[in-house]
């Protein structure tokens, strides 16, 4: 049984078939989520050969040691930012073996948002290593952590369903 919903777990078996199919690799850069976006892939038998790794970055050293996020967009744009988010994905890319990778900044709450990012403010990159970009900002609104952490890995999962033709 799986730790994950259900949605969830169909979802990271699409993303294992499909890249499965054409020996290609993922990765994820994660803060918000503390693993959980690879932690759904890994949940699938089969999954070693398509995830390559995961960094889980949640301070800012973090996201600059080992990914990469340029001090200079931490400070201008914040933690939470579709520039941090890109950089983040770059990052798990780049410092990777795979053809896609995935990244999610957010604040999942119950505290620490403010009026321009609220709780449930997430940013998500998706980076395909053909040039293939994707951002999302979500505003999940005020939910509990749980549900924003979750719906985050849904939105992330799909992310790299739709990049899984330009690996």
């Amino acid at each position: 049984m799986s730790i994950f919903s259900n949605d969830i777990e169909e979802k990271a078996r699409q993303i294992i078939a499909a890249y499965s199919a054409n020996g290609r690799m993922v990765s994820t850069a994660e803060s918000c989520t503390g693993g959980l976006i690879v932690g759904a892939l890994t949940e699938i038998s089969g999954s070693s050969a398509v995830v390559d790794r995961g960094f889980i970055t949640y301070t800012n050293e973090a996201k600059m040691e080992m990914l990469g996020v340029a001090r200079d967009t931490l400070k201008a744009y914040g933690a939470v930012s579709r520039e941090t988010a890109l950089q983040m994905a770059h990052g798990a890319l780049f410092r990777s073996r795979a053809h896609v990778s995935v990244a999610a900044t957010g604040i999942a709450g119950p505290g620490g948002g403010s009026a321009e990012k609220p709780v449930g403010l997430v940013h998500l990159a998706a980076k395909s290593r053909n040039g293939e970009l994707i951002h999302r900002e979500m505003r999940y609104g005020d939910l509990s952590r749980d549900e924003v952490r979750l719906a985050t890995v849904h939105t992330a999962l799909d992310m790299v369903l739709e990049l899984s033709h330009s690996a």
